[in-house]
């Protein structure tokens, strides 16, 4: 069997924990050093987190693992997923911090088990696990929505996803984000959020839109239209930030984390634009 490096990582620093910080060893035992693989170790550690009187905590731990088990797609998106987070956050500088402690990426993982049970068909338990993701977490995402790898919600606090979402690999969100619906559709009516893009805290976007390939929208904006690849859009309503090109800094923003606005913005949105986020 090839060897699991984000697991063998994740060990040998929940060991040095306990060496370090005694009082912390039940929980590092009994949420991690007992188990034999991620997969295990991770459906404990949000099992404890999420369970509630109507599922019991050995109930939901299996609920979980057997929806981490079922397939290479979704154990590769969470090792995305938690490497991403330990790339990206300049606060955590070990992989078993969002392990442990960080709700984006425990989010993220429930999200995941419950996308499983909608596509089995098993709509119910899988509005079920977005219920307690929402009540416990605060993160609500519709289990019917498409989430890519190597994904960063940073705080995670108020983020909402609709159903039609869709979300590809390697972008990176902020708190109280939400992509919704305009309130008047149905069928396809949430956005497209492209590969790279960077989503400030507090923005809103609405609607069957599609935010580019590599794009970046400023924290508070609320984006109602289509934002092109590789362009920095801000405000209320969202216009594009550099009246020249609004090209954003990079290839990829959400990678960066870069989250100042260009220079040379619009100066007749400047009462709408913030100069940073």
């Amino acid at each position: 069997m090839m060897e699991d490096s984000l697991w063998t990582q994740l060990r040998r620093e929940s060991e040095a924990v306990v060496r370090q910080e005694p009082k912390l060893s039940i929980l590092f035992q009994e949420c991690l050093l007992k188990w034999s693989s991620f997969e295990e170790a991770l459906s404990v550690r949000l099992a404890r987190k999420l369970s509630s009187q109507a599922f019991c905590l050995e109930t939901l731990q299996e609920l979980l693992l057997t929806a981490f088990s079922s397939t290479t797609t979704i154990q590769n998106q969470m090792r995305q997923d938690i490497l991403a987070v330990k790339d990206r956050d300049p606060a955590c500088e070990q992989v078993l911090i969002p392990f442990f402690y960080f709700k984006g990426f425990h989010a993220l993982c429930t999200y995941r088990a419950a996308h499983y049970y909608w596509q089995k068909g098993d709509h119910h338990l899988a509005l079920y696990l977005q219920s307690i993701l929402s009540a416990t977490l605060a993160v609500d995402i519709h289990p019917a929505a498409r989430i890519g790898s190597g994904i960063l919600l940073d705080h995670a606090t108020n983020f909402v996803a609709g159903e039609t979402t869709v979300i590809e690999d390697n972008v990176s969100i902020l708190h109280e984000v939400t992509l919704g619906g305009t309130g008047k559709e149905q069928g396809d009516r949430h956005p497209k959020v492209r590969q790279g893009v960077l989503i400030g805290s507090g923005a809103k976007i609405l609607g069957n839109i599609e935010i580019g390939t590599g794009a970046k929208v400023g924290a508070g904006s609320v984006v109602l239209n289509d934002v092109s690849p590789h362009t920095t859009v801000a405000g209320v309503p969202a216009k594009t930030v550099s009246k020249a090109t609004g090209k954003a800094t990079g290839d990829s923003p959400a990678l960066c984390m870069d989250h100042h606005l260009e220079s040379g913005a619009d100066q007749s949105n400047k009462e709408s634009v913030p100069e940073s986020f």
